[in-house]
């Protein structure tokens, strides 16, 4: 007996250790959209993806520092008439840029815009599949509460079939009045099986969509009677035009714009660049000879012409020294060019016009979303008056068939009415969920976040 009870405990354990990290004991809104963030292979590569093009974009500082090439070469000629020569070269050059009118530091400016574009769009993505995982959340809460709403009525039902039975019987109901009642309640059991099915296909797809094998336990409920406090619209839309995602990633665009426009705007400034290089030179080794030398480059690169000047000069010890001065220009070498500052002008106004209608737009939604959500929240409390009359209904239809006005019949047509009802109200709560995280979207809040900002803000103060 005791061996028994050792295993026993040995599998639970066993069990505990290797589910019990991977599934946890309750899950609420905040804790389905983490997992579903964590599991979500999709996020993770974008995740990795953005590291690599942050880690490329500081490796870009490389531009600001010289660049260093090595040179090594052997020339060897063999001649019939005539010496031999063996030549080898060593060399480094040594190239620096002293001056190019802020381009650099203005490119690496949008790579780093664009690199803020790429981190808002992961977050929406993040926000997307956060989304995803409320919305199952809440479908498989509504189908649950409505599954024991459906069970409960329908042992009702049952209850008053096994009467209405007795009472054909006894011959005081009609046979047809109880075939009547077995379609009813066939039907409600061709319901409440499709519902079961549905329900299992839900918890499947939601835990997929965790990463977990099997749901846990969901502590979030279909409250009916929790009482919601809604923000201020217009505090809601204020500060929804702070925070807004997508008016974020607009001021963003706007910024990256500026940055273009200020890139084209000074294309024309001149690229100055300083060389310099050193080399060993010989026949043999040790090498014996050397020169070196120093120049500077400037180049002029523009749509209307292109003009690259030079000079250059070194020493070849002990007796000979050079010099080299070079310039080159090219007339008109892309004259379409000269289009893009007013090219990337427009863009930069287009974009702020998307942006003031975007501002107008958000301001307008969160005004709406509110009172879309005191609407729900009435709608909420409508279904639950609604409730309690189908209540009172049932209760004098109970009455009134003790005093034979109606038959058994009408009254579970009134149950029925009643568990309608009952599922009316669950879906008015599940519709005013939506409704409150449609508005949290909007704010840019974590699930339940939208209480404490209405706490500060309480619609009440309108």
């Amino acid at each position: 007996m005791r061996t028994k009870v050792f295993l026993f405990l040995l599998i639970i354990l066993f069990s505990v250790a290797l589910y019990g990290v991977e599934t946890p004991y309750s899950l609420t809104f905040t804790g389905a959209a983490e997992l579903a963030l964590a599991s979500s292979p999709d996020l993770r590569h974008a995740h990795a993806s953005q590291k690599l093009k942050e880690r490329a974009w500081t490796m870009g500082l490389r531009a600001y520092f010289p660049r260093i090439s090595l040179d090594v070469s052997e020339n060897d000629r063999l001649q019939q008439i005539g010496a031999d020569s063996f030549i080898k070269n060593y060399g480094i050059s040594v190239d620096q840029l002293l001056w190019d009118g802020g381009r650099t530091s203005m490119s690496r400016n949008l790579e780093r815009f664009e690199l803020g574009l790429a981190s808002s769009a992961l977050q929406r993505m993040a926000s997307e599949i956060t989304e995803s995982a409320l919305a199952a959340y809440r479908s498989v809460l509504s189908s649950r509460a409505i599954l024991v709403i459906r069970e409960e009525a329908l042992v009702v039902l049952g209850e008053q079939r096994r009467i209405l039975s007795e009472e054909v019987d006894l011959g005081l109901a009609l046979p047809v009045d109880l075939a009547r009642a077995d379609i009813s309640l066939s039907e409600a059991k061709i319901d409440l099986v499709s519902l079961r099915l549905d329900l299992e296909e839900m918890e499947k797809q939601f835990a997929q969509l965790l990463g977990l094998e099997f749901l846990p336990v969901l502590e979030e409920k279909v409250d009916i009677n929790h009482p919601v406090v809604f923000p201020m619209a217009e505090a809601a839309g204020a500060l929804a035009r702070e925070r807004n995602p997508d008016l974020v990633q607009a001021r963003f665009s706007i910024v990256k714009k500026q940055a273009e426009l200020k890139y084209i705007s000074h294309s024309w400034l001149p690229n100055i660049r300083l060389t310099g290089g050193f080399g060993l030179t010989g026949q043999q080794y040790p090498l014996t000879r050397y020169n070196w030398s120093v120049g500077i480059n400037v180049d002029f690169s523009g749509p209307w012409f292109q003009n690259r000047a030079g000079a250059q000069a070194g020493w070849e010890p002990p007796y000979d020294r050079t010099a080299m001065v070079q310039n080159s220009f090219s007339p008109l070498p892309d004259p379409a060019a000269g289009l893009n500052k007013h090219q990337a002008l427009l863009a930069l106004v287009l974009e702020r016009e998307k942006y003031n209608a975007a501002f107008e737009q958000i301001g307008r939604l969160t005004v709406r979303t509110v009172e879309k959500c005191s609407l729900a929240d009435q709608k909420r409390l409508l279904a639950l008056e609604a409730v309690s009359l189908a209540a009172e209904r049932c209760r004098i239809d109970e009455l009134r068939l003790g005093l034979g006005q109606i038959t058994r019949l009408n009254l579970m047509e009134s149950f029925i009415e009643y568990m309608q009802k009952e599922i009316a109200v669950v879906e008015a709560a599940v519709y005013l969920l939506e409704t409150t995280r449609e508005l949290e979207r909007i704010l840019d809040f974590r699930p339940g976040e939208l209480a404490a900002f209405a706490a500060v803000y309480p619609e009440e103060n309108l």
